[in-house]
């Protein structure tokens, strides 16, 4: 029970942090940033053009391996263990990744679907081996 507890405490806390992280860095870099990410949900809701900067996309990616770290190690020690939870979060954002990528397929190269997808698991893992059971 406490596995299950620690991977679904590590996946809200990883969908809190992306959110809020996506949300301060569109406020502090509003030109930038936000821009990108106003022009993305658009493209997202009512179809059209979109261009994105690579750049950005190598934020998102560092962003999401420091965010699935961090929830790795959430969730390993809600359960007391660092090895099972942390994998049931990131198969539990591996199914979230491949539902934005299946979202924003025609917006995005496939270099940063595969690269972001392909760490959320690793990166779970990471933050859970950090958390060392005594």
């Amino acid at each position: 029970m406490r596995i299950v507890l620690g991977a679904v405490g590590g996946f809200f806390a990883w969908v809190m942090a992306w959110v809020g992280s996506e949300k301060i860095l569109s406020a502090v870099w509003q030109e930038g940033y936000g821009v990108h990410q106003r022009a993305f949900q658009a493209a997202i809701e009512k179809g059209g053009p979109f261009t994105a900067n690579t750049r950005l996309l190598v934020i998102h990616i560092v962003l999401g391996s420091i965010v699935s770290v961090m929830a790795g190690f959430l969730a390993a020690k809600i359960a007391g263990e660092n090895l099972r939870a942390p994998l049931v979060l990131g198969c539990l954002l591996l199914a979230l990744g491949v539902m934005k990528m299946v979202m924003s397929w025609p917006y995005v190269p496939i270099w940063y679907h595969v690269i972001f997808t392909a760490l959320l698991i690793p990166m779970a893992m990471l933050g859970g081996k950090l958390f060392t059971t005594t």
